[in-house]
């Protein structure tokens, strides 16, 4: 009796407390994670430019040449900070020495050691300014430096330099801010140049994806239509079977017809879902975007020059900017390796005020002048040719990459001109493809309809159905091609020549200067 009193009152606890909550769970579950997916589901139609623009505004690829570039940015930068004067500003404080010193008599030569005992503060003020022209340092200075004694007089001691000019001088020596001055300004512009050529690459790279996503979308509608108009010919073919009007040949080559449709559906499915999500990778999206594209137009007949594309190709891209800067950077290395060699000299000088007291005003009351002069040199009299060995590899290395660039040069004329042919073939390709795929597809309807009159062969009908396919996707391959052509040639001259004008960018918003 007390097990069947306690059984109902537990039943009765879950039935008032527990129960409820359970279902409005549930409920909160299936209505929530409807609600939330009906918000968060989208879909979008999309053309070739919106896919391309999109490219360009938010793909990992256009923000990684973003950076690339930005990079390169606060390269050239630095280099401009170079050419200007920096204020420096140099202290040491609270240096203190408690020590012994050992200390010689000049007269008898003994050593002895001597307790030092003190503090030194310095601090310097300067501006410095590097010269290009001759690689030299100038620098303005003043500085002030204390020291405190702590022995028994407690003495302090200043030291100043009120105003001292500094000139350092290489002779013979390696200049790089002028090699800086020659290489920094083109790689900045072969940087820009660069940018410009990265972002055209997210254009060929997104064109890609679209039409293996137009592709696989056609081929999907292609494998369903063809279930359906088989699935029809195989229940015509039955009817007809049982008259005795067509062979069991017949009627087992179109079940297999659709059997193939039927497995040409699920691959199709695949293969859009794959090519789908690797579009919407590369665009940004996620899972929840979901993108109908439409078929692009063939663009505009246009015939191209290919001497006007490689002039604008010179002009614009980064190709010739980048074997300047190779050749740069090879003469660079031998004027490194023929300064390194034979004679090596120094000049220094020092002009200025200086004074020293026990207070900071006597410090600088009534200044000294102060000059120092001075030369230094480094003869090697014996380093077994050494350095003449270090040019001529220099050398060497110099006249590769001259012959190099010659060589690559004309490999990029050639380039140039096959990719010329090409876009001025397609167009043509284009409208040869296109008539052919609408005689395709009056030729299938007349055919399927002479099939169902019992006037042809199912080999007819299966012939008619393959070759409306075939030319399906040939248009489709001819369209990707033309507009691969059109984003390569864009990249290669940096000009757009469907709208008649120059490909580029506003640097300065880019880099956040204005």
């Amino acid at each position: 009796m007390f097990l069947k009193n306690k059984k109902i009152l537990i039943f009765n606890y879950m039935k008032r407390r527990i129960l409820p909550k359970i279902v409005l769970g549930v409920l909160f579950l299936i209505f929530g994670f409807s609600y939330a997916g009906a918000q968060e589901r989208r879909k979008l139609t999309m053309t070739l430019d919106e896919v391309t623009q999109t490219a360009r505004e938010q793909s990992l690829s256009a923000l990684i040449a973003k950076h690339t570039f930005l990079a390169d940015y606060w390269q050239f930068r630095t280099y401009r900070a170079k050419l200007l004067p920096s204020l420096n500003l140099a202290a040491n404080l609270g240096n203190y020495d408690r020590s012994l010193r050992a200390l010689q008599n000049p007269t008898t030569g003994e050593i002895d050691y001597i307790e030092n005992n003190n503090m030194t503060n310095s601090l310097m003020l300067s501006v410095d300014q590097r010269i290009g022209l001759t690689g030299g340092t100038l620098s303005v200075q003043t500085d002030l430096n204390r020291v405190d004694q702590f022995s028994a007089t407690e003495k302090v001691l200043y030291n100043s330099r009120p105003i001292n000019i500094y000139y350092n001088q290489p002779i013979r020596g390696y200049n790089s801010l002028k090699w800086e001055k020659k290489i920094e300004p083109v790689r900045y512009e072969s940087a820009k140049r660069t940018y410009l050529e990265a972002i055209e690459n997210v254009n060929i790279t997104v064109t890609t994806l679209f039409f293996n996503v137009l592709s696989a979308q056609l081929s999907l509608e292609m494998a369903q239509k063809n279930y359906e108009s088989s699935d029809l010919n195989l229940k015509i073919a039955e009817d007809r079977f049982e008259l005795g009007s067509i062979t069991n040949s017949d009627l087992m080559q179109l079940r297999l017809r659709v059997y193939n449709d039927k497995l040409a559906i699920s691959d199709n499915k695949i293969l859009l879902d794959q090519s789908m999500m690797q579009l919407r990778s590369f665009l940004g999206y996620n899972d929840s975007v979901d993108i109908e594209l439409t078929i692009p137009d063939k663009g505009p007949d246009v015939m191209l020059d290919f001497y006007d594309v490689l002039a604008r190709a010179e002009e614009n891209s980064a190709y010739l900017l980048d074997n300047e800067l190779r050749i740069m950077n090879a003469e660079q290395e031998v004027a490194r390796a023929r300064s390194s060699s034979g004679l090596q000299a120094t000049l220094s000088a020092r002009f200025g005020m200086t004074q020293k007291g026990n207070t900071l005003s006597a410090a600088y009351s009534n200044p000294m002048d102060q000059e120092i002069l001075g030369l230094s040199l480094s003869i090697p009299i014996l380093d077994w040719g050494l350095g003449r060995g270090s040019v001529k590899v220099a050398k060497s290395r110099e006249e590769v990459i001259r012959t190099q660039v010659d060589q690559l040069y004309s490999q990029y004329r050639q380039d140039i001109m096959i990719r010329v042919m090409q876009f001025n073939n397609q167009n043509e390709q284009c409208e040869i493809s296109l008539q052919a795929d609408s005689l395709a597809r009056r030729r299938y309807e007349v055919t399927s309809e002479n099939f169902r009159n019992g006037t042809i062969t199912v080999l007819d009908l299966n012939t008619a159905q393959s070759e409306k396919d075939q030319a399906a996707r040939r248009y489709v391959t001819d369209l990707s091609n033309y507009w691969q052509y059109y984003f390569n040639i864009r990249k290669l001259s940096l000009y757009d020549y469907l709208r008649n004008e120059e490909i580029g960018t506003d640097f300065e918003k880019l880099t956040g200067e204005r």
